[in-house]
This record gives C-alpha cells, sequence and structure tokens, in this order.
C-alpha cells in the first residue's frame, strides 16, 4: 500500500538551511524498452546478441548449476535477488522518472544524479570480440536515459556510461553523451580486464578464464591521459562504480553477502591508487573523480597508509634501506656477542650474505611519478580531487570529517549516495531518515552533515562545470557555495 503520509526524511529536510544532493541513486532499466535502443542503433543482430546475454546471463547461469558444477568452474556467486520487489511502488518508482520526479520532496532529496544499474553487466564486455556490443549497448544505455530523464532536468540527470577498453572509444563516448545528448555526468569501467601476454601466448584462449585487472592509471597498456584531459575541457568529473566482482576467481561460489561486503570498496580502492600513484591527479590537478559505493572507510585507511609509506619510502627515505649500507664489522660484532650458537656457527656464511648485498631496481622511487616532495601536499593530490560515495546507513560516514584521526586534520569529500532502485534500500522514504541518524547520534555536526549531502557534492560537479546546476532546483544554493550568489 502507498503511503500518503508525509515521510521523516521530508520532515527532516524541511527543517534543514540547505538542500540534499543525491549523487548515487539507480535507475531500474526495462529491458524491453532498453533493447529497442539497442537495435536502433546497432541493428537487430546486436539486439538478439545482447537479448541472449540477458537471457543467458552469469547470474541465471549460476542457478542453474549444481554445487558440484560451481566448484567445477569455480563461477562466484552473482546478485541474485537484488531489486526491490514487494515494494511495487519502489520498484516502479527505479524505473519511472515521472514517478521519481513526483516523490522527490516525499524522499527528502531536492536533486539526485541517476546511474546505470545495467553498469556492470557492460563493463564485463572487455575484450576485443566485445567491440560492437560493448559501445554499442553503451551507447543504447545513455540514450535511453537521457529520452526517459530529459524533462525532469529540474530535479535529476542521468549518467552516462563510458566504455574504457581504449581511450580511443572512451573519447568518443564521452563527447557523444556530453555534446549529442547533453548528460552532464560520465560513469566509467574503471578496472578493466587484460589478457596476460605469457598467458596467451602459452594457452590460447586462456584469457576468458584468467586475466588481470587494468585500473587505468598504473601499469596500463594505454595511456588514458587523453581520456582525462578530454573530461578537463568538456567539464565533467568522471565516477567509477566498479566492484571486486570483476575478481571472479577469489570470490565464494555460494555466498553473493560474501562476495558483496567490501566488493565496491576493493574496486574503488585499486582505482584510487592507481589514479594517485600513477600521477595522474599531480598532471590533472583541477579534475575531480568520484568512487561510488563503497563508503569512505577505505578512503581514510588509503590516506593514512600513502602518508606512511611516503614518510618511509620516499626518494630520500629509501636509501636507508639500501642492503649496501650494512655495517658489516657491527652486524657481525652483534652477532658474535648476542646471537645464538646456530648463527655464529654460520658466521662465514652470514658474512657473505651481508657482503653480497641485494638487487637494486633501476627505479628506486615509487613516487616518480607522483612528484611528492612532502606529505603536506597530499591535501592537493588526494583530498580535494577525490569524492566518496557513501549510503546512508554506514556508521563509517563520520569518518570522513573526523580530523582527530585522520593525518594533518583532513576531511574527506564523502559525499550522500542513496542507492535508491538496489536491494540494500527496501523502502526510499528511510534514506535521508537514516543519514540523519549520524547528526542525531552526535557522530556528525550540523556542519559536517551539510557537506556531506549537499556541499561536497556540488564542489565535485560544478567546480568543473561551473553550468551543472543552472536551471535545477538547487541552482541558487549551489551558487551560494560557490561564492557567485547575486
Amino acid at each position: 500500500m502507498v503511503s500518503t503520509m508525509p515521510s521523516r526524511s521530508q520532515e527532516i529536510r524541511s527543517k534543514l538551511r540547505h538542500p540534499i544532493i543525491d549523487s548515487d541513486g539507480h535507475n531500474l532499466e526495462l529491458n524491453p524498452a532498453l533493447l529497442d535502443y539497442v537495435q536502433d542503433i546497432g541493428g537487430k543482430d546486436v539486439r538478439d546478441r545482447f537479448e541472449q546475454m540477458l537471457k543467458y546471463s552469469e547470474k541465471h547461469e549460476w542457478v542453474e548449476m549444481s554445487d558440484e558444477a560451481r566448484r567445477y568452474d569455480w563461477l562466484t556467486a552473482p546478485a541474485w535477488w537484488g531489486m526491490p520487489a514487494s515494494n511495487t511502488y519502489d520498484r516502479a518508482t527505479a524505473s519511472l522518472p515521472n514517478l521519481l520526479h513526483r516523490r522527490m520532496d516525499e524522499l527528502g532529496i531536492d536533486y539526485a544524479v541517476i546511474y546505470p544499474t545495467w553498469r556492470p553487466g557492460l563493463m564485463r564486455f572487455q575484450d576485443e570480440s566485445d567491440d560492437d556490443i560493448r559501445r554499442i549497448s553503451c551507447r543504447a544505455l545513455n540514450a535511453y536515459h537521457a529520452d526517459i530523464y530529459g524533462e525532469y532536468s529540474d530535479r535529476m540527470t542521468p549518467a552516462a556510461m563510458i566504455p574504457m577498453y581504449t581511450p580511443e572509444e572512451a573519447i568518443d563516448e564521452l563527447e557523444y553523451s556530453i555534446k549529442t545528448l547533453n548528460l552532464k555526468v560520465p560513469v566509467i569501467a574503471s578496472l578493466v580486464r587484460r589478457t596476460i601476454p605469457r598467458l596467451e601466448a602459452e594457452a590460447p584462449g586462456i584469457a576468458h578464464h584468467v586475466h588481470r585487472l587494468d585500473p587505468l592509471g598504473l601499469d596500463s597498456d594505454y595511456d588514458y591521459d587523453p581520456f582525462w584531459a578530454k573530461c578537463m575541457e568538456l567539464g565533467t568529473a568522471p565516477a567509477c562504480h566498479a566492484s571486486a566482482f570483476e575478481w571472479e576467481a577469489q570470490g565464494s561460489i555460494s555466498s553473493y553477502v560474501y562476495n558483496h561486503i567490501g566488493a565496491f570498496a576493493k574496486a574503488s580502492e585499486a582505482f584510487c591508487k592507481a589514479m594517485f600513484m600513477g600521477g595522474v591527479t599531480r598532471r590533472f590537478p583541477d579534475l575531480n573523480v568520484a568512487f561510488l559505493e563503497g563508503g569512505v572507510g577505505w578512503a581514510c585507511s588509503l590516506y593514512a597508509g600513502i602518508i606512511s609509506h611516503w614518510e618511509k619510502r620516499n626518494s630520500r627515505e629509501i636509501w636507508k634501506l639500501d642492503p649496501n649500507t650494512v655495517d658489516k664489522e657491527m652486524m657481525l660484532g652483534l652477532i658474535d656477542k648476542h646471537g645464538h650458537k646456530s648463527m655464529q656457527s654460520r658466521r662465514d656464511d652470514i658474512e657473505r650474505m651481508i657482503e653480497a648485498g641485494d638487487a637494486t631496481p633501476s627505479q628506486v622511487d615509487d613516487w616518480h611519478r607522483v612528484q611528492m616532495e612532502s606529505k603536506e601536499e597530499m591535501d592537493d593530490l588526494f583530498v580535494k580531487p577525490f569524492y566518496f560515495g557513501c549510503e546512508a546507513d554506514d556508521p563509517m560516514n563520520a569518518w570522513a570529517f573526523n580530523t582527530k584521526v585522520n593525518p594533518m586534520g583532513a576531511r574527506l569529500k564523502a559525499v550522500f549516495s542513496s542507492d535508491i532502485g538496489h536491494w540494500d534500500v527496501p523502502d526510499m522514504r528511510e534514506v535521508v531518515e537514516e543519514a540523519y541518524e549520524m547528526v542525531e547520534h552526535e557522530l556528525m555536526t550540523d556542519t559536517d552533515f551539510e557537506d556531506f549531502v549537499f556541499t561536497n557534492a556540488v564542489h565535485l560537479y560544478a567546480d568543473m562545470n561551473p553550468d551543472f546546476f543552472k536551471g535545477t532546483a538547487v541552482e541558487s544554493d549551489a551558487a551560494r557555495v560557490l561564492g557567485r550568489a547575486d
């Protein structure tokens, strides 16, 4: 039964002095309608192939398998029953922009960025044999969302799915989505499957079973700098929305929950580390990047971990670990005085081990791409450009704002992400209410909450595109944050 009573979330929003921006809602695509777009763009053959993939996905394959067959293939448990069902009103709301638009006030949300749910499926088509279906399906998905959301742009905007197998295809779809479809937010496949050359050479075809994951920013087969440069040129902040489900063989064959917990955090951390250690934020200091659906706890830990590693392994400190700097005479003398008899009996061998030293890599500075001379630069290289999508019920959201715990008093940029449309949101009316519990439990201040649900999102999008919120329900409030109010 559909409630006609004001929601608690609506009541909370009415008392706030600022809007609430949802940086990660979801559309549940209605596949029969989407397939028409696939056919219009790619023809009947591509439509038929795509429809077959919908019918015979890994989910269906896994469900129909015996336990023995799952173990033999090691097919990890996928997301089964992943959408609202008994709450049919919410299920329909996630598919019908008109209905979502009517319910925005009831949900306590002023503006929302909506992401595709078919995103992970399209990300899996990541080799040359899938070029046509990957690119055509992404374009069809983007056209579908541009059409169904177009007249509701005052309250919401859909994200464009960008295939990332090569920089060229990524740039092509980015330009088309923004210039032709007028979409404003790209969601990227941040982990791309690649073959391992030696394995493919010795066992042709094995890449379908064994592959590596390319996180784009470090050690990639391609230079993605032209893509980041195109994002800057077009004034758009890319968002990654990948999960560790791409790491199939490391998962459970029987428990989806086991696989899901931490999956987005692991994938986001891999991409974030690559962007940082690959020097992308050094080369593109004004590029904002969002890491969605994984929370911010992993980012706080990564931020601290990068600093502690830099302090001990930067280009100056690393030489303290050079094996050639060991004082052989001191070491042997201490063994003579304090060593166990098993060590003293092998004194000559130990002396030769010390003299042999260790191999020295051609590049001893792991930070040469980052070019960081002091840890204070982390503010510009990590804190400023990175934004972290956090679901409402995650208590770790408060960690982002804890200046007593985060090194150098950092406040990481957590952004409110509802995840409406998926199984972990049983009632859309309760999402803002759950988020606000952090204030009620004194884990966040009112200022923290405003940054979480509003200010950070404004900077994520509008720092790169000053017109991002023009014509929306939050235009004047966003202008105030940006210092552009009349």
